[in-house]
């Protein structure tokens, strides 16, 4: 016959992982997007706390009132958005890169409101953040997302985190070099050769001033623009890679900015 017993303070701690499980999967990429069911992330959250119950290190909780219970239900549930959130950042580069791309191709104002984040977001900011979403899904970035987050638990335990706030803004400060940095890099195709499009253009201005070049340097500019926007789709691999790997760098940064 097997028995089992299950106390207050094993409930009280289930309750604190589920707590920076839940977090996480609130605001990381891929699992916060509005297209996945909530029924889907609870049990998915619950199931991850489960599983991890029984794995990470657990030490005895010391509190004396609510309010200090309390204290320490934040601690997990900052410790899960933060780990979260230095996930969540990095996708917004692909985002970042089609403003750039579209202000180049004249597309700048026609927005559109991205479903999976409810924001206003520009065409091809749009396809490349979709484009990114799927190479990242199929480079194994969900796994690696729920690998990360369990050994969280190996580096900060329960109720021991610990916010170095100039560490945490020095990760913020690189993060955001890297930000512009990566998200040239990404639309770098279509800014050169708009570039070289608008140099053409001045010329002919000059050899044919009857022409009208700024109707006619629109429809080219649309025109080579999602041109080289559909060539360079092979290239997106490379820049997922760069994204997947500051993506590694800034999870790191933030874990150890709490430790």
């Amino acid at each position: 016959m097997i028995e089992y017993g299950f106390q207050y303070a094993d409930l009280e701690f289930f309750l604190l992982v589920l707590v920076r499980v839940s977090c996480f999967v609130f605001i990381a990429p891929f699992f916060s997007m509005t297209n996945t069911p909530r029924n889907v992330r609870v049990v998915l959250s619950v199931f991850m706390s489960v599983l991890l119950y029984y794995v990470v290190p657990r030490e005895e909780i010391v509190y004396n009132t609510l309010l200090g219970y309390l204290i320490i239900v934040l601690k997990e549930a900052v410790t899960g958005l933060l780990v979260g959130f230095a996930a969540n950042i990095c996708t917004t580069i692909v985002t970042f890169a089609g403003h750039i791309a579209d202000m180049e191709m004249g597309l700048s104002m026609a927005s559109l409101m991205d479903p999976t984040t409810k924001q206003s977001a520009t065409i091809s900011g749009i396809y490349y953040n979709y484009m990114m979403l799927l190479m990242l899904f199929l480079a194994g970035m969900h796994r690696y997302l729920i690998k990360a987050l369990a050994e969280t638990y190996q580096l900060i335990p329960v109720n021991g985190i610990i916010i170095n706030s100039d560490k945490l803004f020095a990760t913020m400060t690189e993060f955001m070099a890297n930000y512009i940095m990566v998200g040239f890099r990404i639309c770098l195709p279509i800014f050169t050769v708009m570039i070289i499009l608008n140099a053409v253009l001045g010329v002919l201005a000059k050899v044919s001033p009857q022409l009208n070049m700024f109707a006619v340097g629109i429809q080219m500019k649309v025109l080579v623009g999602f041109s080289i926007l559909f060539l360079t789709t092979f290239m997106l691999s490379g820049a997922a890679d760069l994204v997947f790997e500051q993506m590694k760098r800034t999870i790191v940064s933030f874990v150890e900015a709490m430790m």
